[in-house]
């Protein structure tokens, strides 16, 4: 099995120089403890991880001993597990003020937030690490997503092409490394270990009375509706479960970082706009298994095939943010007479709007829409529609086309 490079890997060094504690969160079987372990090699950091039962016992029961016994530099795994720890490694951190002696790592994003940000605020530097970006995929570097010809055209030279069969290849198999190292080769049955082995675990760990079945029926159902506004109402009635259910457990999703939000765009002079927001997964592959779709040729042709490449292009274009360590401010827009722009890119006090379509030949027609978003005052900048074009190109000055392998 080949290590494929991380782009967050640059980020870690730099913050551990920084700060005392950092801390890298994502889901399970995304590559953080590799990634660490790694850039360990050759130095004195220790490792421990709190899957261990043993070793959790004495994190929970006795955290001072435990940091006796595993003296920083030290890479503490699965720390969500032991919250009680995080007292005192503040107590450490401020006493020897050593830069990067804690790398911790979380596949609990929220929960675990919390204990780090009452304990430990200042003092840590989060990052989230999601499955392999198409850029890490074939090799390249990564910078954010933007809306800029430059930085477009600097990108093309550095992606790898693809067409459509393909970029549904991509889709269909998902981002998991241990998909694209060739570890497992059959992407059907690594998710339906990845299921039962990781989720349904994790997902006890947080809410102990889930009966597995419903569960899956659960995510099933929330895998059918991804890049949909969410309906929670939906959802429960096909998961034969009660709302509040329903809401708990898509907590628990997020939680995990399985899947992830984008909220509705809004100032105060856009009125008429709706306030729920649209639900996507961080990885397709993931959806492809749980719909039940035979082949990337199949879910090519298939009813779902919009929904899926917005939901990958729009994970991809969030992928490039975190991945570099930064905050991605994306949004969608859509008002009462549901008009909808799939992606607004915020940055710099400016608004790129993104449309997401499987065509190879966009139109004028598909940037007209845009116009919407200049009753709003904020100004707006250059759009793009992402679509199965193979080279980048422009409607017109305003808008350029770019090929969904170049995000």
């Amino acid at each position: 099995m080949s290590y494929i490079r991380r782009n967050l890997e640059n980020v870690v060094n730099q913050v551990t120089k920084e700060y005392p504690v950092v801390l890298v969160t994502g889901p399970r079987q995304v590559g953080k403890t590799t990634m660490l372990q790694k850039l360990m090699e050759g130095s004195d950091r220790g490792y421990v991880t709190l899957d261990d039962l043993n070793e959790r016992q004495i994190a929970k029961n006795d955290p001072e001993l435990f940091l006796q016994l595993h003296t920083p530099p030290v890479l503490i795994d699965e720390v969500q597990y032991a919250p009680e720890l995080f007292t005192y490694i503040k107590l450490h951190v401020d006493k020897n003020h050593a830069p990067g002696a804690f790398w911790l790592t979380g596949s609990q994003v929220f929960k675990l937030m919390k204990g780090v940000q009452e304990s430990l605020a200042g003092r840590v530097a989060v990052l989230s690490l999601t499955s392999l970006s198409q850029a890490e995929i074939s090799g390249d570097d990564m910078k954010p997503f933007e809306v800029d010809m430059q930085v477009l055209s600097d990108r093309k030279d550095e992606r790898k092409e693809a067409d459509t069969r393909e970029i549904f290849e991509r889709i269909y198999k998902g981002s998991m490394p241990a998909i694209v190292s060739g570890v497992n080769s059959n992407s059907q049955i690594f998710y339906s270990s990845y299921l039962t082995t990781y989720i349904e675990r994790d997902v006890k760990e947080l809410s102990d009375a889930i009966d597995s079945l419903k569960f899956l029926r659960f995510i099933t159902a929330v895998a059918a509706r991804c890049g949909q506004m969410l309906n929670v109402a939906d959802i429960a009635r096909d998961a034969d479960i009660n709302q509040t259910q329903a809401k708990n457990w898509l907590g628990i999703l997020e939680t995990l970082g399985i899947i992830f939000y984008l909220h509705p765009y809004s100032n105060n002079l856009l009125k008429r706009l709706v306030k729920t927001p649209k639900l996507y997964f961080y990885d397709t592959g993931l959806v492809c298994y749980l719909t039940k779709w035979s082949s990337a040729e199949t879910l090519e042709s298939g009813a779902m095939n919009g929904a899926i490449l917005e939901n990958y292009v729009v994970a991809e274009i969030m992928k490039t943010y975190l991945n570099c360590g930064q905050e991605p401010y994306l949004y969608y827009y859509r008002d009462k007479d549901a008009r909808e722009i799939d992606i607004i890119l915020e940055h710099d006090g400016i608004l790129n709007p993104i449309e997401i379509k499987k065509t190879s030949n966009p139109g004028t027609e598909l940037v007209k829409v845009f116009e919407l978003l200049d009753k709003g005052m904020v100004p707006r900048s250059k759009g793009a529609v992402i679509c199965m074009k193979p080279t980048l190109g422009v409607i017109d000055r305003e808008n350029y086309i770019v090929p969904v392998w170049m995000i």
